[in-house]
């Protein structure tokens, strides 16, 4: 089983509004063949707090109703476990953050996958190359 971070289903589900450069349409193609994987029934863990980053970028790049609908489907997919976060684990993320130099969300990523036994994310944030996990990108 795999992390998913925020950034994979943003890049799978947004529209851009100008064209990508070849490298944004190499993350962009990525994200989408991964989030099809996901849609056929590969098992992957995120956590709340990544649904709510992309919640946000949603609402703001789309509409709340698209955000809704879409926040909603993953919730009710099987194959996609969505952790809860405790103050405890984000205290931890602190700590990790200034460390490693990551993101709090990272960190937390991080923490969770460590707790769950999980060794792979997918993702394309390189800030996950700070940290002894492996990065999958497509």
């Amino acid at each position: 089983m795999r992390f998913v971070d925020a950034n994979v289903f943003i890049y799978a589900v947004l529209k851009p509004r100008r064209k990508l450069n070849e490298k944004e349409q190499r993350i962009k193609d990525s994200a989408k063949k991964i989030f099809e994987r996901i849609n056929r029934g590969e098992e992957v863990v995120t956590t709340v707090l990544h649904l709510s980053e992309v919640a946000n970028v949603l609402e703001d790049a789309v509409n709340l109703s698209f955000s809704v609908s879409f926040i909603r489907d993953i919730l009710l997919k099987d194959n996609i476990n969505v952790e809860d976060v405790s103050q405890e684990d984000y205290l931890e993320s602190v700590v990790l953050a200034e460390e490693r130099k990551v993101s709090l969300n990272d960190a937390l990523a991080y923490i969770v996958m460590k707790r769950k036994g999980i060794e792979e994310i997918y993702t394309f944030d390189k800030h996950f190359r700070n940290l002894d996990v492996k990065v999958i990108e497509e």
